[in-house]
C-alpha cells in the first residue's frame, strides 16, 4: 500500500555501526596522553652517553613544542638472547634503577623547560624503544652510541635500532 508505514518493533535491536568499532579501535591506539603525541622518544639509563642523547632531546622537544618521553629499558633477557639464541625463559627481576633515575630527573633543573614522563619497559631495548615510538607516535628517538666492548660483540643499540626503526632515529655520540 502506498503511504502505508509499517511500525518497528519497540524490542527492535539497534543495528551496530561498523564504523563504531573503527573509531573504539582507534580511540584505543591512541590511549597516550595526547600531550605527548608526536613527541620526542630518548633511551635513557644514566650513562653519560644517555645523559647527552637527553640534553639533545629535550632542545628538541623544546624546539617542535612537543612532549618528552623518557624510556628507561631494564633489560631482563638473558644473555643468551644477545648472542642470539632462544630464551630459555624470560628473567624478571625487579629493577629500582627505574626509580632512582625517575627522582633524579624530577629534580633536574634542565627538564622544567618541556613536559616529560618516564615509560619503564622491560625486554630488549631496541624493541621497546621502538615500540614506545609507535604508541606515541613518535616524530624521533634519540639515543647515545655504545662504546666499549660489548657494542662491538652484540652490536650497538643505536646501530640495530637504525637499521629497523620505523622512524627516526638520532645518534649521539
Amino acid at each position: 500500500m502506498a503511504g502505508h508505514e509499517i511500525p518497528e518493533p519497540a524490542d527492535r535491536k539497534q543495528v551496530a555501526d561498523p564504523m563504531a568499532g573503527l573509531e573504539a579501535a582507534e580511540e584505543t591506539r591512541h590511549s597516550c596522553d595526547p600531550a605527548f603525541q608526536h613527541g620526542v622518544v630518548v633511551g635513557f639509563d644514566g650513562s653519560m652517553s644517555s645523559e647527552r642523547a637527553l640534553a639533545y632531546a629535550i632542545g628538541m622537544a623544546r624546539r617542535l613544542g612537543s612532549g618528552l618521553i623518557i624510556v628507561h629499558v631494564a633489560n631482563r633477557l638473558p644473555t643468551t638472547v644477545w648472542a642470539g639464541c632462544e630464551p630459555p625463559v624470560f628473567v624478571d627481576v625487579p629493577d629500582h634503577r627505574t626509580e632512582v633515575l625517575g627522582l633524579e630527573l624530577a629534580c633536574a633543573d634542565h627538564l622544567s623547560e618541556v613536559s616529560w614522563i618516564l615509560v619503564e619497559r622491560g625486554g630488549d631495548i631496541c624493541h621497546e624503544l621502538e615500540e614506545v615510538g609507535r604508541e606515541y607516535e613518535a616524530d624521533a628517538i634519540v639515543v647515545g652510541s655504545t662504546h666499549g666492548l660489548v657494542g662491538r660483540i652484540f652490536g650497538s643499540v643505536a646501530g640495530r635500532l637504525a637499521r629497523r626503526a620505523q622512524r627516526p632515529v638520532i645518534v649521539i655520540p
